[in-house]
């Protein structure tokens, strides 16, 4: 995903912010704890814990190339601030009603590295949110999914 702009909003910036500094700080120290011990047990080809300290060392430094290459490209926005009130964006609350199956649910749209479905956050790139993206109250949307069509009436932009 180089050069690729990550939507997010400030919950999402802040959070990985707080998760990089954990990577850089105490993160570093616990696996490097790790790997001192297990050195301190001799032989190293044949180690255990050598290996899956230096496993979780590799982890960690990707992890860490991973969200600075996400902040250094990420774009912030706050739902406040942005200009088309009302309508369905990334930082945006939005309840709507889906028509086949009669049940209503309320998403926050949010960038793809915030994105947890099941707390009810929708990335912006995701099937769903994608199709919700730039549509208003009382907006009707209809797209494949799956298992069929999907049917979502945009009752309001929170």
């Amino acid at each position: 995903m180089a050069n690729a702009m990550h939507e997010m909003t400030k919950v999402g910036y802040d959070n990985l912010v707080k998760e990089l500094e954990n990577c850089t700080g105490p993160m570093r120290l616990e696996i490097a704890a790790r790997l001192k011990e297990a050195i301190s047990y001799g032989d190293i080809s044949e180690n255990s814990e050598y290996d899956a300290a230096k496993e979780a060392q590799a982890e960690n430094e990707d992890r860490i190339k991973e969200i600075e290459e996400i902040l250094r490209t990420a774009k912030v926005v706050d739902a406040d601030d942005l200009e088309s009130e009302g309508t369905v964006q990334t930082g945006v609350t939005v309840r709507v009603k889906d028509l086949v199956y009669d049940e209503e649910m309320t998403y926050q749209i949010v960038g793809n590295t915030e994105a947890d479905p099941f707390n009810g956050k929708l990335s912006n790139v995701s099937l769903v949110g994608e199709h919700l993206i730039g549509t208003r109250q009382g907006d009707v949307v209809e797209f494949s999914v799956p298992e069929g069509t999907a049917k979502y009436e945009i009752l309001e932009v929170l």
